[in-house]
């Protein structure tokens, strides 16, 4: 199914792209005047190869618990996974608030949550095992493990655009899933891990100088190839990170554009973006988060985010956030009108705007 995947990821499509910008040029209003939402408009018809819609956008939310959990990375104990997806199903946290703001479906997927929740209403269960093993002494998953993971996740998007999905969002949950999206940026950036470990749940100075620690350590027991990015998902990754880069990868292959939310979820990004440098036309960066990696890893992947609000959250926030920015701009797109239906004069001819 992976190969299968990134053999069928291709390039943006250009011309839809130039046919919405020359739309965009004859609205009532000096060509690029709306700045970035012109440009959210052009990515998306690029990416779908047609007029764009935001008509039914979907969120994912995989949860999973990390082994480096046990060397005291993160502010919270490992129980709050396994407590925030009963949050997330009982429609009580930030991702649950602003998907039905914004009215996108939201999956929630246990992809390996060290407590198991059994079967629920509204969980999926793409459960790889319970979290993974502490990377600190030995390899987080294995390479067949991370597969997998990916190929759920995967599964899921294909799913839910078989449905009618036409923007796709990605969001995590899990403690310690900073350190690890740390150490992926890390390796596959090749920069040292306190340019990109930050403070994750909010920890302390003597906390986060443990936590950069314990990434070094983890790159230097494991050995990660910077150059196989399957390799470094397996060594130092997560079960959810591996499945959101499946609907990162899923979502390219189908030409839907995906909206990554904050650094886990641009993590998982910057794995599928070396399996398949093809995929990085898919993707539309939500916000920056305040993690310090974060700006260096869509620095990396080419994007600018739309937004910049302090955030650092996860869940999926920053994507269902995007949503709002998305369907203003093809709004715009189709119903502002043209000169020639307004009757006012164009640029040529002394524009009235």
């Amino acid at each position: 199914m992976l190969a299968r995947l990134l053999d069928a990821i291709a390039p943006p499509d250009a011309a839809a792209g130039a046919r919405a910008r020359g739309r965009l040029d004859e609205l009532t209003k000096p060509p690029g005047s709306l700045g970035r939402l012109e440009e959210i408009v052009v990515r998306l018809a690029s990416v779908r190869g047609q007029a764009p819609t935001v008509n039914d956008p979907v969120i994912f939310t995989f949860a999973a618990d990390h082994g480096v959990a046990a060397e005291g990375v993160s502010a919270y104990p490992q129980s709050v996974t396994a407590q925030m997806v009963e949050n997330f199903l009982r429609g009580g946290a930030a991702i649950n608030v602003l998907a039905r703001e914004v009215e996108a479906r939201l999956v929630v997927a246990d992809f390996g949550v060290a407590t198991a929740l059994g079967a629920r209403a509204g969980l999926v269960d793409r459960r790889q095992g319970p979290g993974t093993r502490n990377m600190t002494a030995g390899s987080a998953m294995t390479r067949e493990e991370a597969v997998a993971a990916i190929e759920a996740g995967a599964g899921l998007a294909l799913d839910a655009i078989d449905r009618g999905a036409d923007l796709v969002g990605t969001g995590e949950m899990g403690i310690a899933n900073t350190t690890s999206a740390s150490a992926i940026a890390s390796v596959l950036l090749s920069v040292r891990p306190e340019a990109v470990t930050g403070r994750g749940t909010g920890v302390d100075d003597e906390a986060l100088a443990r936590k950069t620690a314990v990434i070094q350590r983890a790159i230097g027991v494991n050995r990660p190839d910077a150059t196989d990015a399957l390799d470094v998902l397996a060594k130092v990754g997560g079960f959810e990170i591996a499945g959101l880069a499946g609907v990162v990868l899923a979502a390219a292959s189908r030409r839907v554009p995906v909206v990554l939310d904050g650094f886990i979820a641009t993590a998982a990004a910057l794995v599928a973006a070396r399996l398949a440098p093809a995929a990085r036309h898919a993707m539309l960066a939500s916000h920056r988060s305040t993690e310090p990696g974060h700006a260096l890893m869509l620095e990396d992947l080419g994007l600018v985010p739309y937004l910049d609000l302090g955030m650092r959250l996860g869940e999926g926030t920053g994507a269902a956030l995007f949503v709002h920015l998305a369907r203003a701009a093809v709004s715009v797109y189709r119903d502002m009108a043209t000169f020639k239906s307004a009757g006012i004069d164009g640029p040529a001819g002394g524009a009235a705007t």
